[in-house]
């Protein structure tokens, strides 16, 4: 039987500052499977900003175990996750990350350069991406230049360039309008379709509902699962 991509047994995440001390997270048990999409939902403060930050090796867990694609993250080095960050997981956020002052396929090719990736073969790899989100004929403009649904598929070229199993999108609708929320939600479906893990943070059930699998969280803990129709 194939283990989960992701695996969580018993997670914890306590943040101290001072005398005060914020469980974030409280025993989180979350298993996903090759090939998933699953949306993690609850409000402002539930915990799961943290929940994909720790998904995501961007941060660890006080307590608890978390296995990534067959890797105990606890027993990684930075070099590791840092590599795991680049090369294994596609990130996409609310606030899209653009650098103003480069190209569409320039912030594109960014994590390919991080990796040392030869020049021409970034270009290549950049425009391929923005082709795959429908971007061809804007790949020269600048974040400026761009509406904001257009900014997000930038954003979303630039986690798949680096060609990743799994994509986590944390809020990635939050700043657009209904009709760019469809359509990167649409493209978000067409990526699941052709084989990514994908892992959707929401506070929006409506969006939530993109997933074939929903999981609810509030005060720092799992309290439900749903299974949802997949558009």
């Amino acid at each position: 039987m194939t283990a989960p991509v992701i695996d969580l047994t018993d997670v914890n995440k306590e943040y101290n500052a001072g005398s005060l001390s914020v469980q974030a997270l409280q025993a989180v048990n979350l298993s996903i499977d090759a090939g998933e999409f699953v949306a993690i939902v609850g409000p402002s403060g539930s915990g799961k900003s943290t929940l994909m930050h720790i998904i995501g090796c961007l941060d660890v867990p006080t307590s608890g175990t978390y296995w990534l694609d067959g890797e105990d993250v606890s027993t990684l080095g930075e070099d590791r996750l840092a590599e795991i960050r680049n090369r294994q997981i596609g990130f996409v956020f609310q606030q899209f990350n653009l650098l103003a002052s480069l190209s569409a396929w320039r912030n594109v090719e960014l994590p390919l350069a991080y990796s040392g990736v030869a020049r021409r073969e970034r270009r290549e790899r950049a425009m391929a991406a923005l082709a795959q989100v429908g971007l061809s004929d804007r790949v020269d403009h600048r974040p400026g230049e761009l509406s904001g649904g257009q900014q997000q598929r930038v954003a979303v070229a630039r986690a798949l360039v680096t060609e990743p199993a799994l994509i986590l999108a944390d809020e990635p609708t939050g700043n657009l309008d209904s009709a760019s929320t469809a359509e990167i939600l649409a493209l978000l479906h067409d990526l699941h379709s052709a084989g990514r893990t994908m892992v959707l943070i929401t506070h929006e059930r409506d969006i939530a509902a993109a997933a074939e699998r929903t999981v609810s969280i509030r005060d720092g803990r799992l309290t439900e699962e749903l299974t949802t129709a997949a558009p």
